[in-house]
């Protein structure tokens, strides 16, 4: 997974466009009409925006983190641009957009999951020097 690192500042380039986007597309939800989809992707965007700025700066306590934000990443652009297709164009991204991107962030969140089970050198050290601590 340390090939991966080479596109960290990807994910935090990544971070701060969803975030503006989501903000964006809530202003644009904002203006009436039939916009379900605009605050639907608004949504995604601005949870997932502070999750993928939370992978970058932590990645060091978490192994999984650059890949699992990719992903996160990944499938939020697919599922939040598929539906801001479907308002403004009428039609889909491509077949199954939303479908693949949501399971894509499901796959992102597992990710994140499955670093519990790969300890970093820095969270083996922290967990080391808490137990020569003693109990409290």
């Amino acid at each position: 997974m340390e090939r991966l690192d080479n596109l960290r500042p990807l994910i935090l380039f990544v971070s701060g466009l969803m975030g503006a986007a989501g903000v964006a597309l809530a202003a644009a939800a904002s203006h009436g009409g039939d916009l379900l989809f605009l605050r639907s992707a608004s949504t995604m965007c601005l949870a997932h925006a502070p999750v993928l700025l939370g992978l970058y700066v932590g990645h060091r306590a978490l192994r999984t983190s650059t890949l699992a934000a990719l992903v996160l990443g990944l499938g939020t652009i697919v599922f939040a641009g598929d539906l801001v297709s479907r308002h403004y164009l009428g039609a889909r991204l491509f077949p199954f957009a939303a479908p693949t991107g949501g399971t894509l962030m499901m796959l992102g969140w597992l990710i994140v999951s499955a670093g519990a089970f790969f300890p970093t050198p820095a969270v083996t050290a922290f967990r080391a020097s808490r137990a020569d601590d003693g109990p409290e």
